[in-house]
């Protein structure tokens, strides 16, 4: 980055403001067997690596058992803590397929206000193009207060797409939740 200084500040240009600058975000992995030490967390990093490079503040992914688990994550993160406090993204990654503790769309359809239907559609179109497994995932996504909150697929292929999809429209959704966008007069 360029020093600002009284020869450069009208010739050299600014660094962007990223998106999430100011922002803080949190990931919640549904494994059993990472949460046992038994198996490698693999889309926790990826998650997280994408929501630093947005700007957000996103610490380490909390990595949990399927189940009641992340119910309790997600309450932690979404009605816990106090709502100035509370991360603007939260993404979760597994525990969306058809097994029995396989619970995160349900946990998580319980706490939002709102629910984005079409977001999951577009991660599923996205996920078809190279597997047709990707209808399994049965996430949900929306919104609680401020908070925009998005189930991805346990796998690094379903994370990537879902990242594609969601990457794409994360400006307008955060501009939308915290209603900073033009939409022109209200009737």
């Amino acid at each position: 980055m360029i020093p600002v200084t009284s020869e450069n500040t009208a010739t050299e240009p600014m660094a962007p403001v990223l998106l999430g600058a100011g922002r803080s975000a949190a990931v919640i992995i549904a494994s059993t067997s990472a949460a046992r030490g038994e198996a490698a967390d693999t889309t926790g990093p990826i998650l997280v690596e994408w929501l630093r490079s947005r700007g957000y503040d996103c610490p380490a992914a909390i990595v949990v058992r399927d189940g009641e688990p992340v119910g309790q994550a997600l309450r932690t993160l979404l009605i816990d803590t106090p709502e100035g406090e509370r991360p603007r993204i939260v993404v979760t990654s597994g525990g969306t397929g058809l097994a029995p503790d396989d619970r995160t769309p349900e946990f998580t359809a319980e706490l939002l206000e709102r629910q984005s239907p079409g977001l999951v559609y577009a991660m599923w179109r996205k996920g078809l193009e190279t597997t047709t497994s990707a209808v399994m995932s049965r996430g949900v996504a929306g919104v609680r207060g401020r908070t925009f909150v998005v189930n991805f697929p346990g796998s690094k292929g379903g994370v990537k797409d879902g990242i594609t999809v969601i990457d794409d429209l994360l400006e307008h959704i955060q501009t939308s939740i915290e209603d900073t966008t033009d939409h022109g007069p209200r009737v």
